[in-house]
């Protein structure tokens, strides 16, 4: 038989290669995209001492970084104390995401797709250039709030854009995030460990944004009817997940697809209402409030904790052994996140439960001083960021899962704010702690 007789033989297997390369591509953009959308935020919690430390000398506009090594030679404390905890850093770095998922569901939908990821791009590369080139504060704190931004916008535009695809893009989204955490902890830490000046690392750093144009516009492979410039004032276009739906109908009986049929035409058209918004955000609760928890939690160790536990015996710094709390903790996100094709968990508040356990044991351990080792509170925050990463990424599947098709997209997006507003409360909190604990 000719070989080109044979090929044409069989279509059902071009179109299953086909089909199965366009679903790896899917996967393949979404993680890109997560690493990518989480990046300028994760550097910008890696570089929070250098930052803090960035100073306008008095006769000079040439910014100098103080020496971290030698500690808080000033104070009195019993603790290695920062005058100012790097809880600053991540307040900035969290309120603009707040604020832009807080009021995005009353705007968000007057912008298309497209607008929205070249708008994330503007403000991250914005960030770097800002924080790289800054001689003031004001300006590496202006710099970190474009960073917030860009992932704040970011994370929710991209969460709603799961729902015009395969329910498997979340698991794929999900790990990005969390490889975000290592790969930009890691590529801080070691460019400035290996000497690379902090305002060189940034600049290098650029190609992050270049990532996720690449990614978004060549690599992603939409649906026939998603329209990438338009406003959706209208229904959303069919995603992979209703397209599959639809073509699966001619299966059914008359009767079956006459009530489908029905139901159709009786489901709402257009824009959600208000009344429509408000019903979906209730229902939200029962995922948003474990989500914050956790994240209040684990961030209130993160940046008000994890600076104070200081072993003067170990052969680590004080600088090393916060680099390795936060990149361990990173290493943690990432192994949860990516767990979604393995376990999934459906009792998100055993998850905040035993993140709370955490931030108490630790609170304790840094009153009272009674862990023997540094390596035991590596273990401790690798725990920590296992719990963290899957409470995320379990959320989000499950308000896929037990969402309608006509809301999937609004409730995705406005139940980012869950792990924001935890964030942000952890940051006020870390304050007034980091001034009592610093004051003993």
């Amino acid at each position: 038989m000719d070989h080109a007789e044979s090929v044409n033989a069989d279509p059902d297997a071009s179109v299953y290669i086909e089909g199965r390369c366009q679903r790896w591509r899917n996967l393949s953009g979404f993680w890109i995209l997560g690493l990518c959308n989480n990046f300028s935020y994760v550097v910008m919690l890696s570089a929070a001492k250098d930052i803090l430390k960035h100073q306008e000398p008095d006769n000079s506009t040439t910014p100098r970084t103080l020496n971290f090594e030698v500690g808080n030679i000033s104070n009195s404390s019993r603790y290695d104390c920062n005058p100012v905890s790097t809880a600053a850093v991540l307040l900035a770095d969290i309120l603009p995401t707040l604020l832009i998922k807080l009021s995005a569901p009353v705007f968000l939908h007057k912008f298309p797709y497209g607008f929205r990821v070249l708008t994330c791009v503007a403000t991250a590369t914005t960030s770097f250039l800002l924080v790289s080139f800054s001689s003031t504060m004001w300006m590496s704190i202006l710099g970190v709030i474009f960073a917030s931004a860009s992932s704040g916008l970011g994370e929710l535009s991209f969460l709603a854009l799961t729902v015009f695809f395969n329910r498997e893009v979340l698991g794929s989204w999900g790990s990005g995030t969390g490889g975000a955490g290592v790969a930009g902890a890691l590529m801080y830490s070691a460019m400035t460990q290996a000497g690379i000046r902090p305002r060189e690392t940034l600049l290098i750093m650029l190609v992050v944004p270049a990532g996720m144009v690449l990614s978004y516009f060549f690599l992603l492979g939409f649906p026939p009817s998603y329209r990438q410039w338009q406003c959706l004032e209208v229904e959303p276009a069919l995603s992979e997940r209703q397209a599959a739906s639809v073509e699966r109908q001619p299966l059914m009986n008359d009767s079956a697809e006459e009530e489908v049929q029905q139901e159709k035409e009786e489901q709402p058209s257009g824009p959600l209402s208000v009344t429509e918004k408000l019903h979906v955000i209730k229902g939200l609760f029962r995922f948003v409030m474990p989500l914050g928890l956790v994240y209040f939690a684990e961030y209130f160790i993160n940046q008000g904790l994890l600076e104070l536990l200081y072993f003067p015996k170990s052969n680590l710094s004080h600088a090393e052994q916060y680099r390795w709390y936060q990149t361990l903790y990173q290493v943690g996100v990432l192994v949860s996140r990516s767990s979604l094709w393995c376990v999934k968990i459906r009792k998100l508040w055993a998850l905040s439960l035993l993140q709370c356990v955490n931030a108490v044991f630790l609170l304790l351990a840094v009153y009272y001083q009674f862990l023997p080792s540094v390596w035991l509170v590596f273990g401790i925050v690798l725990y920590e960021g296992l719990l963290g990463g899957a409470a995320y990424v379990n959320t989000f599947y499950y308000i896929s899962k037990e969402t309608g098709d006509r809301h999937r997209e609004f409730a995705m997006a406005s139940a980012s704010v869950g792990d924001s507003m935890g964030i942000a409360l952890s940051g006020a909190t870390a304050f007034p702690v980091h001034k009592y604990f610093c004051s003993l």
